[in-house]
């Protein structure tokens, strides 16, 4: 299965640091902006504030040469932003209500495709208005579903995360993120086994900080990665969904499992190296682009 094409769903916002600085972000956002970045064409679905933030955001996508063509201005709403503290060099999040991502609308859908890889995180669905906006894509989609859990207090309840593994093919999520869902004394590895299972996913990635990833394949078999021990680390907002992107392009261009890892592992690797979620110099990207052509 070759999917050419990426269509990602959900928040837009800016992170503002303790220093005073405020970089792009938003999970879905950055995951766009990396394939963006690989030369791969992803189309990303949101919305954003008739705000000055909103037109910078727009303006970078932009420049960026990321598609806008399913981006919503919101004249009610304010673009999107976070307050990060970093604490014991882990990023805290205080995330605000009521932000225009919370209200992508339906009209977003229309002459959009309806195939390919469609990934969505779990933090914009916290809104009715955006949640039914993503069902509606859902119910009329072709291609993989790829979800990208992120637990963010107090947005998110059990139940419904698991109502969304229950649709996804692809399962990504952090080893607390597993423990939130399935708290007990097992084995990550059962643990992952049994969402695997319970749930019927094509594939399942833990991704364990400073510790690597492991991941379950379509067979079910487990791998996993570990990386250097020598990286230097400036903060690590937006490591998972460097490592999202790539395995993105690794289940669409059919890249083996250990391959995929290892990439995905190195590029993470690299951003927490950087300040912030989002990288504009392509010479930053470039590097791998051309350790990966096969």
């Amino acid at each position: 299965m070759h999917t050419a094409f990426f269509t990602i769903f959900g928040e837009v916002l800016f992170d503002h640091f303790p220093d005073g600085s405020r970089i792009l972000g938003g999970a879905p956002f950055n995951v766009a902006w990396h394939l963006q970045a690989f030369g791969r064409q992803a189309l990303f679905i949101s919305r954003v504030g008739e705000d000055d933030t909103g037109s910078e955001i727009l303006s970078a996508m932009q420049r960026a040469g990321m598609t806008r063509s399913a981006m919503q201005i919101d004249a009610a709403h304010p673009t999107g932003s976070v307050a990060i503290s970093i604490t014991d060099g882990q990023p805290c999040y205080r995330i605000l209500d009521r932000q225009a991502y919370d209200y992508i609308d339906t009209q977003a859908l229309q002459h959009q495709p309806q195939q390919g890889l469609l990934y969505h995180g779990s933090l914009a669905l916290r809104n009715p208005v955006s949640r039914q906006t993503l069902l509606d894509l859902k119910q009329s989609w072709n291609g993989p579903l790829f979800l990208d859990v992120n637990l963010r207090a107090p947005w998110w309840r059990t139940e419904e995360v698991l109502e969304w593994i229950a649709d996804a093919d692809w399962l990504k999520l952090n080893d607390e993120e597993l423990e939130l869902l399935l708290p007990g004394d097992q084995e990550l590895a059962d643990k992952m086994r049994l969402l695997q299972q319970t749930y019927q996913l094509t594939g399942l990635v833990l991704t364990r900080g400073s510790q690597g990833a492991m991941a379950l394949d379509t067979g079910g078999e487990l791998f996993s990665i570990v990386p250097d021990r020598n990286i230097e680390i400036v903060d690590t907002v937006g490591a998972g969904d460097a490592f999202a992107a790539v395995l993105l392009m690794g289940i669409a261009e059919d890249w083996p499992m250990p391959l995929t890892l290892k990439r995905a592992q190195d590029f993470a690797s690299a951003l927490v190296g950087r300040r912030g979620a989002t990288i504009a110099d392509p010479r930053f990207y470039q590097g791998f682009i051309e350790a990966w052509r096969q």
